[in-house]
């Protein structure tokens, strides 16, 4: 019988507690927290899962300071719970077993910058705006924007992704080493710096994702890219949600080297009005960017705009002025507390929820879910990263009415399943957690959910690693 299937482990008692927090003490004094606003702090909530604190929180400075605090844990039979700022969607951070939460959010230092070689290597608590702060005036940036400012160890532990995937890719393509301290208290770098290499085990990608199942993430070397000589970035209203599918698959299948483009339908569109102050058009919207030369930002958006006018949409207005790029791209980011906006109130939970499928599938897909979405009669705007085929559903339930939960639960499925008929996966950037276990069998299939529970057996034997997530 597999042991994760029922039990993962039992917590641990009182005793345990106080005695690991008397040693953790020791070694890092007043950065060790127990009381209970901290802790539920660290398994606070976005969206409807239940709060699950783990015993105490802990704030290390260094690998090593996280080294000694594992093998401590390790000791006891503790569990780990690795913390960056909890920006996560599908119960990442609770600790369902109790345990220590590491929160690596003091981490921040910037290891070394090595512009010539266009790689950066940075302490996992560093988030992306303040990495992007410190490179300003070396004339490059780090492109992976997945909307909140988390850290990036937390983007690496869950393959974060966002509105420049289409063009940069996600953090599985951007991380070209970790540091990282395994179960046992071991340190393990996962590789160098080179840009590629063939030696051994790709333990990078390995940990890329994991969520934090396997180890803790300490320090990212990263790739950077070149801040674009000119950047320009505009709306498009279609009169459907289809055509502005249609023109998404289009520009991508035209090689247009589009850096975002996102798709917004009419109910977020409203709701973001609303939110930031704006006066976009309440219909289906793509809002998009382009990165490149003067000429070259210019021509792949007037090529772009022949594309929507084929397919019914426009007017494409587009600028290339900073500050109105800024505050389109912010409401853009707000999408979350523009929709949970929508729908005040004490019990009302935000579901929020994704999914990917080939871009080929996309518009069937987003055409199917609005159509489940009306006969369910829920609220639930639709945002997403269409360039890539990922787009997110925000239903907004009443948690004190069993038949809304009821109905938002049948949503839930529904879309998964449609997801998998079509190729694609059950989350394109969320990642598993506690809320998306269900269908990791569903979408790997038996053989490969075995080898994965081979693995984590293999490298966590006492399942201290996070547990309760990822593998069910």
């Amino acid at each position: 019988m597999n042991a994760f299937a029922t039990v993962s482990r039992p917590r641990p008692d009182e005793a345990t507690i106080a005695d690991l927090g008397h040693v953790l003490r020791a070694l890092l004094g007043e950065r060790v927290a127990a009381g209970r606003a901290v802790r539920e702090q660290h398994a606070n909530q976005l969206t409807w899962a239940p709060c699950e604190p783990p015993d105490l929180v802990v704030y290390p400075a260094s690998t090593e300071e996280v080294q000694a605090v594992v093998r401590a844990c390790a000791e006891r039979d503790v569990p780990i719970v690795p913390y960056g700022v909890g920006t996560s969607l599908e119960g990442h951070v609770n600790a369902p077993f109790g345990g220590v939460s590491i929160d690596t959010s003091g981490m921040k230092r910037v290891v070394s910058v090595n512009a010539d070689d266009l790689d950066c290597t940075v302490q996992a608590g560093i988030t992306r705006k303040e990495l992007n702060e410190h490179l300003r005036d070396t004339g490059l940036f780090f492109p992976i924007d997945p909307g909140a400012d988390a850290t990036l160890g937390g983007m690496a532990a869950t393959r974060a992704s966002g509105t420049n995937a289409v063009r940069y890719g996600t953090m599985k393509d951007a991380v070209l080493a970790l540091t990282a301290v395994m179960p046992n208290g071991d340190i393990v770098t996962t590789a160098r710096r080179a840009r590629k290499s063939s030696a051994g085990y790709d333990l990078t990608r390995l940990l890329i994702g994991s969520e934090g199942t396997l180890g803790v993430i300490t320090e990212i070397t990263l790739r950077l890219h070149g801040i674009p000589e000119a950047i320009s970035a505009g709306i498009c209203p279609f009169p459907s949600i289809k055509a502005a599918c249609d023109a998404t698959i289009l520009t991508i299948q035209s090689g247009i080297p589009v850096a975002r483009i996102e798709l917004l339908d009419e109910v977020q569109v409203a709701a973001c009005n609303r939110y930031s102050k704006l006066s976009l058009p309440e219909t289906p919207l793509l809002l998009v960017e382009f990165h490149g030369t003067d000429a070259g930002a210019r021509e792949q958006a007037e090529r772009f705009g022949e594309i929507a006018q084929d397919l019914g949409g426009g007017p494409f207005d587009w600028a290339t002025q900073g500050e109105e790029r800024s505050r389109l791209w912010q409401a853009r980011h707000d999408v979350y507390w523009a929709a949970v906006a929508l729908r005040p109130g004490p019990t009302i939970k935000n579901m929020s929820t994704d999914v990917c499928v080939p871009i080929s599938r996309l518009a069937e897909c987003v055409e199917a879910t609005k159509r489940d979405i009306t006969e369910s009669g829920l609220t639930a705007p639709i945002a997403g990263h269409v360039g890539d085929g990922n787009f997110h559903s925000l239903p907004l339930v009443d948690s004190a009415d069993p038949e809304e939960m009821a109905a938002v639960a049948g949503f839930l499925d529904r879309l998964v399943a449609r997801a998998l008929s079509l190729g694609g996966t059950c989350t394109g950037e969320h990642g598993i957690g506690q809320k998306k276990m269900r269908f990791m069998e569903s979408e790997h299939g038996p053989e490969a959910l075995g080898l994965m529970r081979t693995l984590k057996r293999a490298i966590d034997p006492q399942n201290l690693m996070n547990p309760g997530k990822l593998i069910p």
